[in-house]
């Protein structure tokens, strides 16, 4: 008997931590691209620049599938910048992998390849690195197999790395010397080894299904380059041996998009003057007869009226003739959608002027699975079909379903038909289960709100309760509403006291809010000088210390105007005691600092011994002077307002973000980024930091240096993960329990 009741007090005390997200809901960020199958129904996938790729679900819903894949040494892998399916088998996916091509990015790219619909995934490595958060993300797909031979697989590189050939499903890869243009287009020449100063490469790769076979292979391949100063777009008609570039064709834009219409014989084509998502004031849209080599200017607007480029394109493939396309850059007074059932000959837009300023629109549009866009980005303004788009779909089974992303989120609808018949279309944002945000800091307030989240891009999020993590919120942070928030602090002792700030400099980026962060002000205390960085509240609620990115450390006394903290250097790590209204801590290099006079100024407190990097702080949400370091050294504890500290344990090295949470018992938890028995992961201690155990597991946050974290201060074993580009994550477990 004795033996099954410790059984069974094991089981109570299982130490699962299962990760799921926080449901923000609609998506966050930019969606390049969207793949519908077009042999397999129900197949769809969605790619993002920060977020990984996503399988869609027939209730509009979409499955992440890479969250398994973007660890710290590879953090690199939410970046997708192109995706392509198997023509030939509905199970096979790939994906090109990698963020950046400067660098920022130490890891070269990777070709991924799945046989289970992105459950489980094995990689080619490429030599070179593959951009899916540079510019021209939004062009392609760059990637694709040939759809009479799934042997072989086509990937249209950057920096000048040109085509790479696959023989052998994506296993392996070779590059096809006999490719003559790697592209030479370059958004800014003079940023030399920035983000806007490579080579942009190649933009897609489209096989001809009206080809004949050849060997075995198609015979007939399109593939564009980003090239503006000469021909973009080549062709193969040996199967890849040879190629020339297509003669009659236009030349001084960059193409984006190009989709070939099997029973037509035609290939379509948008073109811009910039690479994208951002840029581009002018283009074209043409159409390519493969039968007689014609080409048509189709582009469907002129004079005044036509300031942008052109991104997204779509075919209905059951109605040939009939295809919509999307201006890229149209960010006033609206993005601009048009459609045409002749072959582009006539065009129909989305929207029109009426008696200025009316604007007629054919569409609802509406957000009911993310209400805070439909409150923040929807109502009130005349900017509502998005931004950036450059992926646009319809679905080659349902002529009424359409998708198309945007900078924003994904929006579509199935009754696109109703334009042709001059009936309202219905748009949503159909992009739940997309948790695409880049998080930058989070906190949970005892007795107060369970989760703020500073989030770049939206702002921010308040969920006031647990019950509340599955529930999108009605609104970001509004009134003000930055477009960045990088860090959010509530005061202890009146935890209803919230204070976050933005870092767009030129512009006030204080706000507070007395409500738990519901609703905000701003600050009296905000100037156009201060912004970005970090931003303590004290314990009382009545001093704002902010270490800021643009004028160094500064404080605010009473809504006062801010002045600077001499005694600290700029960029200091910075943070408040919870209990004791006076006292704030700071680090910069490897000394730590302590104000006891409100922040107005600082001294050195204690010693952190071998530490050369402060690079976070947590103080005890209950306890005054109980406070946590995290260094590269490790992590320290004091518990005497930071006049001395002790290394709690060897176990968890070169460590980031740190934080507590409610454990068991009345105890309280330490969770910290850092390098342990299982490499860079999450670690938590139940036991003060006696021992620590990986409760990160099998999923990846990406860069751990780049994370948000904070325990709930609420709930026992509730922990929360803030990623850069994969929302917020939560689980729920027991430290230094029995493993499930």
């Amino acid at each position: 008997m004795r033996y099954h009741l410790l059984l069974a007090a094991a089981a109570s005390a299982c130490a699962a931590f299962s990760w799921e997200n926080v449901h923000i809901g609609g998506g966050g960020g930019f969606v390049p691209g969207i793949l519908f199958h077009p042999n397999a129904e129900g197949v769809a996938y969605a790619r993002t620049d920060i977020g990984g790729l996503y399988r869609w679900n027939s209730d509009d819903s979409w499955t992440p599938l890479t969250d398994k894949l973007a660890f710290h040494h590879n953090w690199n892998r939410w970046g997708i910048d192109a995706v392509a399916v198997d023509p030939s088998d509905p199970d096979v996916v790939l994906a090109a992998f990698g963020m950046y091509t400067n660098s920022w990015d130490p890891n070269n790219g990777a070709i991924g390849r799945s046989e289970n619909r992105g459950e489980t995934w094995s990689f080619s490595e490429l030599p070179f690195k593959v951009g899916g958060n540079m510019p021209g993300r939004g062009m392609g797909e760059r990637l694709a197999v040939d759809p009479i031979n799934s042997d072989i697989v086509y990937f249209g590189a950057r920096s000048g790395n040109g085509l790479w050939k696959s023989t052998d499903g994506g296993a392996t890869f070779e590059q096809v010397t006999a490719f003559p243009n790697p592209g030479t287009f370059i958004p800014d020449p003079s940023d030399q080894g920035g983000y806007n100063g490579d080579i942009h490469g190649l933009a897609f790769v489209t096989f001809d299904t009206t080809s004949d076979a050849l060997d075995g292979a198609t015979s007939r391949i399109f593939v564009g380059t980003a090239d503006k100063t000469a021909e973009s777009v080549y062709v193969s008609e040996d199967a890849g041996a040879t190629w020339t570039a297509v003669a009659d064709q236009p030349v001084g834009f960059l193409p984006h998009k190009a989709k070939l219409s099997h029973e037509e014989g035609f290939l379509y084509l948008t073109y811009s003057d910039g690479s994208g998502p951002y840029d581009g004031s002018d283009g074209a849209i043409y159409r390519y007869s493969i039968a007689d080599g014609s080409w048509t200017n189709i582009t469907p607007v002129s004079g005044d009226d036509h300031y942008f480029g052109f991104g997204g394109l779509a075919l209905d493939a059951q109605n040939p003739g009939t295809l919509v396309v999307a201006a890229l850059n149209s960010w006033w007074p609206d993005a601009q959608i048009w459609r045409s059932t002749d072959s582009g000959a006539t065009w129909s837009p989305i929207w029109q002027w009426g008696a200025y300023p009316e604007m007629n629109r054919r569409y609802n549009i509406s957000a009911p699975k993310a209400p805070w866009i439909q409150t923040n980005f929807l109502d009130g303004v005349t900017e509502k079909l998005g931004w950036m788009i450059e992926s646009l779909e319809i679905n080659p089974f349902d002529s009424d379903h359409w998708l198309y992303g945007t900078g924003l989120t994904i929006y579509g609808g199935h009754d696109l038909a109703n334009w042709d018949i001059d009936e309202t279309i219905n748009i949503q944002s159909l992009a739940d289960g997309i948790e695409e945000f880049a998080v930058l800091s989070l906190a949970s307030a005892p007795n107060g709100s369970e989760l703020l989240a500073a989030t770049f891009d939206n702002a921010g999020f308040t969920f006031a309760s647990r019950d509340h993590l599955d529930t999108p919120p009605q609104t970001v942070w509004a009134n003000p509403r930055f477009d960045n928030s990088v860090s959010v602090d509530y005061a202890g002792n009146d935890v209803g006291r919230v204070v976050h700030v933005g870092n767009v400099a030129g512009g006030e980026q204080l706000a507070v809010s007395s409500d738990g962060g519901l609703t905000w002000s701003m600050s009296p205390a905000a100037n156009t000088q201060a912004a970005g960085g970090t931003v303590a509240y004290s314990a009382d609620g009545d001093t704002i210390l902010w270490s800021t990115e643009t004028v160094g450390v500064q404080r605010s006394l009473n809504g006062a105007a801010l002045s600077a903290v001499a005694s600290l250097p700029s960029r200091a790590v910075i943070a408040s005691d919870k209990r004791e209204n006076d006292v704030f801590y700071a680090g910069a290099a490897g000394v730590f600092y302590v104000s006891t006079d409100g922040g107005a100024t600082f001294v050195e407190g204690g010693e952190l011994e071998g530490v050369s990097q402060v690079r976070s702080i947590a103080a005890h949400p209950t306890e005054a002077g109980d406070v946590w370091v995290s260094t590269n050294a490790g992590v320290f504890h004091s518990v005497d307002f930071g006049q001395t500290f002790q290394l709690v344990s060897s176990e968890v090295t070169d460590t980031f973000r740190v934080a507590l949470g409610r454990g068991e018992d009345d105890g309280w938890n330490v969770y910290v980024f850092g390098t342990g028995a299982e490499g860079p992961k999450l670690y938590a201690s139940a036991n003060g930091g006696a021992t620590w155990e990986d409760i990160q597991g099998e999923i990846g946050f990406g860069a751990i240096d780049a994370n948000a974290l904070a325990g709930s201060a609420n709930h026992p074993g509730l922990v929360y993960v803030g990623t850069n580009g994969r929302g917020v994550f939560w689980a729920e477990g027991v430290v230094g329990a029995v493993k499930c």
